[in-house]
């Protein structure tokens, strides 16, 4: 048989069978051509389309005939900032008229958003240690609701009531959050550098983030692995979400922990969720002078300090008010180099300088290497049991003898240069103890230290951290008891030591 021939059989097999089967045959065939064209047709589309998600308008359960199609939402994309923070401040009427002084000096009434949680309405008359105008400012509180008083405890019963604040903020269903953060009315947070730590993360996975305790007794008792409440933690918005919807359940099963934030740990362990730890959270479980522990800040943001109110003033000769207000001015100048750490040599005399920029200045009439600088001096204890440690960093011993102590400097003033330049300037803490060997009577001859520097950029920490160099001007010379320092990025192949 031709080829022709068994085409035009092939072709007649379609049109009309060889055996006449009737009308009902001949559409069973064509129907079965169409349906394999249209497969051929459909995977092509679907294989060489543009389109990302080409059926997506038709896969909203919500979409009715007749109506008009959902409008898919872009991603939320924009940069984290304080409009996208709530925060939850556990605090109760009884401490509320003095705490509020504090807090007044971090919240920023213009765009800080959140709620200080109390147990009752508090009595807002009179002064606070004089200070009218931070008393007064009507901080957002709100009064826990009494449904907290059902749960269980066995030793803490308000620290389910503060357990429960995070579910209080987010039953409030404000609009664009995407972070929750807890903290005490006795918790300091300097918010710029907050949003800096959040803003490397990414909003719309589950996270909980915070710091441990410094006292390792007390990282024995509750937990390593557990964000310490007074020191500060975020929670992002899905975790949030997630952790609500099982909170309840959760107190009731773990009543018999003591702190609220060992119940919310327990909670979002138990979703799963592990502790991410940022060193800018500190919890300040430590008793004594904090001097030695501020003036040797990790090498990452300032997010918060807590228990300042049971520590010895950070400046000397200044109440603990006043030794915050001079601190946060400076932070507020440059936010991100607050207390970090910068180490320069004098070539002409060999001496030693650390800055904590903001805060102090420390100077050494010898030799010391960096990596004894950067430890803290043990001015404090342990939070619970007021010991010598230990601790969960290494610390350098306080000696007491003041010729081998350093010569201190306290900030004195700070002001902006231009749009990215400030200066500030240190002064001489005099001691009672005075080391009266030859080679401190020079350092004592400088009565102030002033230092100049570039802002830091505001996408600093979003980088890997480096320590910036400084250095001596003028070869140290001392002008009217005066030196100049100068902090700057340091050189290629330019080290942070001799």
């Amino acid at each position: 048989m031709s080829p022709r021939q068994d085409l035009l059989k092939t072709t007649a097999f379609f049109i009309s069978p060889e055996k006449p089967r009737g009308m009902f045959v001949l559409i069973t065939r064509i129907a079965l051509l169409v349906c394999l064209f249209t497969s051929i047709v459909l995977v092509l589309y679907v294989s060489f389309s543009n389109r990302p998600y080409p059926f997506t308008r038709f896969t909203s359960l919500n979409w009715k005939i007749g109506s008009e199609p959902p409008q898919q939402q872009p991603p939320d994309n924009t940069p984290t900032n304080i409009s996208h923070i709530l925060f939850g401040i556990g605090g109760s009427a009884k401490t509320w008229k003095e705490r509020r002084a504090v807090c007044s000096l971090w919240w920023d009434m213009d765009s800080t958003r959140g709620f200080f949680w109390l147990d009752e309405k508090p009595d807002e008359n009179g002064t606070v240690n004089g200070y009218d105008t931070e008393a007064g400012i009507s901080l957002p509180y709100r009064i826990s609701g009494p449904e907290w008083t059902r749960f269980k405890y066995s030793s803490s019963r308000y620290a389910v009531r503060i357990a429960r604040i995070i579910r209080d903020s987010f039953n409030l269903k404000l609009p664009n959050m995407r972070w929750f953060v807890m903290g005490d009315d006795d918790t300091v947070f300097f918010t710029h550098n907050l949003i800096s730590v959040l803003a490397r993360y990414d909003h719309r996975e589950m996270w909980y983030i915070g710091g441990n305790s410094e006292s390792v007794e007390q990282n024995v008792m509750h937990a390593y692995d557990m964000a310490f409440g007074g020191g500060g933690f975020a929670v992002s918005y899905p975790l949030a979400e997630k952790l609500v919807n099982a909170l309840d359940g959760c107190l009731e099963r773990y009543f018999y922990f003591y702190g609220s934030d060992q119940r919310i740990w327990a909670c979002i362990s138990d979703i799963g969720v592990p502790l991410t730890r940022e060193p800018g959270f500190h919890q300040f479980d430590i008793r004594g002078d904090p001097y030695g522990l501020l003036a040797a800040h990790p090498m990452a943001p300032l997010v918060s300090l807590h228990h300042l109110d049971g520590l010895i003033p950070m400046f000397p000769n200044k109440t603990r008010i006043d030794s915050l207000k001079t601190f946060i001015q400076a932070y507020r100048v440059d936010p991100g180099r607050i207390l970090q750490q910068s180490f320069c040599y004098g070539s002409k005399r060999k001496w030693s300088f650390v800055i904590s920029w903001g805060y102090t200045i420390q100077i050494y009439p010898w030799f010391v290497t960096t990596f004894d600088l950067h430890k803290p001096l043990q001015t404090f204890k342990t939070w619970r049991t007021w010991s010598n440690g230990p601790f969960t960093f290494n610390t350098r011993p306080m000696s007491a003898d003041p010729c081998e102590r350093p010569i201190v400097y306290f900030l004195d003033h700070v002001e902006e240069v231009g749009m990215s330049g400030t200066r500030t300037r240190y002064k001489l803490a005099m001691s009672e103890e005075t080391c009266n060997r030859a080679d401190y009577a020079p350092v004592m001859a400088v009565n102030n230290i002033i230092v100049s520097s570039m802002k830091m950029a505001p996408d600093s920490w979003q980088k890997a951290p480096h320590r910036q160099c400084c250095e001596v001007m003028d070869r140290g010379s001392i002008k009217s008891g005066s030196m100049q320092i100068r902090i700057r990025n340091c050189r290629r192949l330019e080290t942070i030591t001799i």
